[in-house]
């Protein structure tokens, strides 16, 4: 099975369906996720009691590394936010070898917020690994990092991915969904841990439009997320 379909679904969602802001307003713990694409932050102006997460690109696939994530990584945590960072994950490159740019390039802090993996579709790499294939190179990155970092790695995704892909692989493995129209409801009921409401968020600080993100849960529910990840 390869993943030529997919690629057409994807298409058509992002054409039909406008980004609007999803209301969040049941879940009091909010986030951020930044890239190079925000040009200059000014940490000193974003409240870390308003946003409670942050999380950073630091690579991408087996050898691009974000010029921007190691200002952004010490300056957040300078100023006093839970930092965590994240890998775009290529579709058609050895998850061993992108692993190893993560490692690399990410410092291996305790008190950092679990690494996260960005899975999502890539027209240039669509049909390099059947279905099986994929997950096998999702699962050796995956293990890698949670090895080397000694924390349960999270998946970021869109719906259409983990429909496809993800469905009832990797049970112990928290999702992050994007989904900009409504409250996030995976197929197979599973509950996900972090929600990308949107990709025009407007934060005090950042001058282009940031990603805004919520944790599934309240103030005691974020505490135990930190306990059980050793922070």
């Amino acid at each position: 099975m390869t993943l030529a379909l997919c690629c057409c679904v994807v298409i058509l969602y992002l054409t039909l369906f406008h980004h609007n802001v999803a209301s969040a307003e049941p879940y009091p713990i909010q986030g951020f996720d930044v890239s190079h694409h925000q040009g200059k932050i000014d940490w000193k102006k974003i409240s870390p009691e308003q946003y409670q997460f942050v999380y950073i690109k630091a690579t991408e696939g087996g050898d691009y590394q974000d010029d921007h994530f190691q200002k952004y990584w010490l300056e957040a945590r300078e100023r006093g936010m839970r930092v965590g960072a994240y890998h775009f994950f290529r579709l058609c490159r050895e998850g061993q070898i992108q692993a190893e740019n993560f490692i690399r390039s990410v410092p291996n802090k305790p008190d950092a917020l679990p690494p996260v993996i960005d899975l999502e579709y890539d027209s240039n790499c669509i049909n390099t690994f059947t279905k099986e294939q994929l997950l096998k190179q999702i699962k050796i990155m995956h293990d890698q990092l949670q090895q080397h970092f000694a924390k349960q790695p999270i998946f970021y995704t869109s719906k259409n991915f983990y429909n496809i892909i993800l469905i009832g692989e990797f049970k112990n493995t928290p999702i992050w969904i994007r989904e900009y129209q409504d409250q996030p409801d995976l197929k197979d009921g599973r509950p996900w841990t972090f929600w990308q409401r949107s990709n025009q968020g407007k934060i005090q600080g950042i001058a282009k439009p940031v990603d805004l993100n919520v944790f599934h849960g309240d103030l005691d529910q974020w505490k135990r997320f930190l306990e059980q990840n050793h922070l």
